[in-house]
């Protein structure tokens, strides 16, 4: 597997909103034009055989009582047909569902873990997606991006539940399922596999988060606004304390293997396929020789161990392949030109 997010279309409409004022002025305008029949040939033509596609919940559907958004449905289900007519898979990811957000999760415990109606609305989302989407060769479901449950059990009691509805919905499709904490590789030592034979287990790598997230507005804690290097060696303040994971000392190709340890044992230990579904560097923070560098390792490291992979992401976002209309990075030499294309990043990932 190799692939692009789509991050930004059917999702995080705020992120993008927030970065350039008035630039969604008509949301259903945004998802008619944000991308189009262009983006997946030209994702198809760089070699790549999928996409994931990030839903929030509320893109779709009404929050008082859950009612499915029809002209936002029929805008998905011609992006669905035409990502598949280019011969590109589709991961439909719930990125945000009723009471989960993964951001709010860096901050605040989320209510989906222990209300049960949170989890009923998530259901009826489902519920939905599935009876359009569930049947179709191609397409596999991610039941819940970044879960940021209060511990490993608990997510592996919810995600069991969820996994056994999605089943009985969706009977032949491929499930896409996630590591506690963001989908992060740790979780795979504590997560327990479900009894289902048809499961893509997920995980997302950002490590460490004080390079590839420095000087990100959205991260909280001064401890994330200092420049760093990669390869480099990070020192950390007695109280850099935070939800989110801050791990200093040395960083380099050795030590990010180590710390994708426990998805290989996972692997191993349950004849699992895996794959890692984001991963990426904030295009504002590092410098240019260290984000390839970083890239480069972590590209290197997923050939070595034969792990499929789908990079954040393909358009704007603070991570995109193609810049266009983000004021905040007008001036980046890596989007010069018409196409506002970052030609060596792409590169990169094709040679991988």
């Amino acid at each position: 597997m190799r692939g692009v997010n789509l991050g930004g279309w059917f999702s995080q409409l705020d992120a993008i909103e927030g970065n350039d004022p008035g630039t969604i002025q008509d949301p259903l305008e945004h998802l008619r034009t944000f991308l189009g029949r262009e983006d997946f040939r030209r994702v198809k033509g760089w070699g790549f055989d999928h996409v994931r596609l990030p839903l929030d919940w509320q893109v779709a559907f009404e929050p008082d009582g859950m009612a499915p958004r029809e002209e936002v449905l029929s805008i998905l289900d011609g992006a669905v047909d035409g990502l598949l007519r280019e011969g590109l898979e589709v991961i439909l990811d719930l990125h945000k569902c009723p009471g989960h957000d993964f951001l709010e999760g860096t901050r605040r415990e989320q209510p989906f873990f222990t209300s049960s109606e949170h989890r009923a609305d998530c259901l009826t989302v489902w519920r939905h997606l599935a009876g359009r989407y569930g049947d179709r060769p191609g397409v596999l479901l991610e039941i819940l991006n970044e879960p940021v449950a209060p511990s490993y059990a608990r997510w592996n009691e919810v995600q069991a539940e969820l996994a056994g509805h999605l089943r009985r919905l969706a009977p032949k499709a491929t499930l896409v399922l996630g590591s506690n904490l963001w989908n992060g590789a740790p979780g795979f030592d504590h997560l327990a596999p479900v009894e289902d034979g048809n499961v893509l287990y997920s995980f997302h790598c950002y490590v460490p988060l004080l390079f590839t997230h420095q000087c990100a507005p959205w991260v909280d804690g001064d401890v994330f606004h200092v420049r760093r290097p990669y390869p480099g060696t990070y020192a950390l303040p007695p109280d850099a304390t935070d939800r989110l994971p801050v791990d200093g000392g040395r960083w380099d190709r050795a030590r990010l293997e180590e710390y994708l340890a426990p998805v290989f044992r996972f692997r191993e230990r349950h004849r699992a396929r895996v794959a890692c579904n984001e991963f990426g560097v904030y295009v504002g923070g590092p410098d240019r020789a260290s984000q390839l560098a970083w890239m480069t390792d972590m590209l290197g490291i997923f050939r070595a161990h034969g792990i499929g992979w789908t990079y954040w992401t393909y358009k704007n976002l603070d991570f995109g392949l193609v810049s266009r209309g983000e004021h905040r990075y007008a001036d980046k030499p890596q989007y010069a030109g018409p196409e506002r294309l970052d030609r060596e990043l792409v590169a990169l990932l094709q040679a991988h």
